[in-house]
């Protein structure tokens, strides 16, 4: 639709006009979703429906980062178990702890972290015999 409106066409017939063609095109027919029902037709209404769609699509977190922290620091607890070697989880502890260091020493905004760093030989003693208990 980069065409301009031709001078003495109404505004409305030229409008009409394109998308009639876009239609005889199969332009529409192409679109994502065609032919499938809305998705959440039957939720309650949000005006904000826009940008939520769209940090979902962007993998955009909306948590403050103090609750971003906590959950990937109990995320990296629950993935100790799959790591293989010793040297990978003194690493993802150290990067970790580091972070959550940086948080305690000048706290961002939002609710606080309620975390401590990782004693990383407890945690690695931890990993090691529930390794050789399997």
């Amino acid at each position: 639709m980069t065409e301009r409106k031709p001078a003495g066409m109404s505004f409305e017939s030229w409008v009409d006009k394109q998308v009639r063609e876009s239609e005889q095109r199969g332009e529409f027919a192409k679109l994502e979703g065609f032919g499938k029902p809305l998705p959440s037709l039957e939720a309650p209404y949000d005006e904000n429906w826009w940008i939520k769609q769209k940090l979902q699509r962007e993998g955009v977190s909306v948590l403050p980062p103090t609750l971003a922290l906590r959950k990937e620091a109990e995320d990296l607890v629950a993935a100790l178990p799959g790591v293989r070697t010793e040297r990978e989880v003194r690493s993802l502890l150290a990067d970790v702890n580091e972070r959550i260091r940086a948080n305690l020493q000048t706290p961002p905004p939002g609710p606080p972290l309620n975390r401590k760093p990782f004693d990383v030989e407890a945690v690695v003693a931890e990993w090691r015999e529930a390794r050789t208990s399997e």
